[in-house]
């Protein structure tokens, strides 16, 4: 298995963001997306990396931009080395598998949610207020419960800490009332394609999040999509609602931690080599199924 990367530097390149799994470099009028495997828990970047994460990561959305490119256009440019700017090319080692050049776009200010089960923090709001991002809900649902239909419930992006959900009504005075409903549809055409796949592969996508932005006039499907890490997929054959579902994600990980004396601020503690193994393997499962290739 090729090394675990949780550090990059690209001479050269100016790197102009770097997220808690992605570093992000300025390459002329474009961008280079470099998915490490950098793993956070709590909003916390823990010390060790998962292998092959950033690979996965980027390989899976490789394919979603691909399968729903009649849905939808998108920021994709470039994801083999070859095609990069030749100063890249040096620096194949690390690049390879885990980079996407892509179209700079102004960003839209919201994340754009599906959900078309009871999950997470829609669970929490719905047990409160029997409604999710105001939109009311009948009452007597369970947690992991289908949804009648899918909705779009948007949410406010964090600089630091976690999104928070917002109503349809605030994302339309942070974006327009025009540019949300179009959000809205994209949001869910994208998420009605993207769940009969995954069902054809015996996975429940229950939500996802994505994010626009618009590049010389149109809107663009963006960052990272449908992953696990902005995605809660579960295994259809262990699907039982009525509590928490088992999942393709970092849950391990988050399992261990809650056994921990830890007041879940950084730094945060180190992975037993178990727990690492095992997030690895939950990953390459799901990019396996989803897709039907391995890594």
């Amino acid at each position: 298995m090729s090394s675990v990367i949780t550090t990059t530097v690209l001479p050269g390149f100016e790197r102009i963001a770097r997220g808690k799994v992605r570093d992000v470099y300025a390459v002329g009028g474009d961008l280079l997306i470099v998915a490490t495997d950098r793993i956070s828990a709590f909003d916390c970047i823990l010390p060790q990396g998962i292998p092959g994460k950033g690979r996965v990561l980027t390989q899976m959305s490789v394919f979603w931009f691909d399968f729903l490119k009649d849905v939808v256009a998108n920021h994709l440019i470039a994801t083999d080395v070859d095609d990069f700017p030749a100063p890249l090319r040096e620096h194949r080692a690390l690049l390879e598998g885990r980079s996407m050049l892509v179209k700079r776009c102004r960003m839209e200010p919201i994340e754009c949610v599906a959900r078309g089960y009871v999950s997470g923090s829609g669970w929490k709001d719905y047990r409160h207020t029997g409604a999710i991002c105001g939109i009311a809900l009948r009452a007597g649902l369970r947690e992991s419960d289908k949804l009648p239909q899918p909705i779009f419930t948007p949410a406010s992006k964090a600089e630091t800490g976690h999104d928070e959900n917002i109503s349809f009504e605030a994302a339309a005075a942070a974006v327009g009332t025009e540019t949300a409903e179009l959000l809205r549809s994209l949001t869910l055409r994208i998420y009605n394609a993207a769940a009969a796949h995954a069902e054809s592969r015996g996975i429940v996508l229950a939500d996802t999040k994505f994010e626009f932005g618009w590049h010389e006039g149109a809107l663009l499907l963006g960052d990272e999509v449908l992953t696990p890490d902005s995605s809660r997929y579960w295994p259809r054959d262990t699907y039982a609602p009525g509590g928490p579902q088992q999942s393709f994600d970092k849950q391990f990980v988050r399992d261990y931690l809650e056994t921990l004396d830890w007041n879940k601020q950084p730094p945060a503690p180190p992975l037993p080599e178990d727990v690492i193994a095992k997030t690895s393997a939950k990953y390459h499962e799901a990019y396996r199924r989803i897709t039907g290739r391995t890594l």
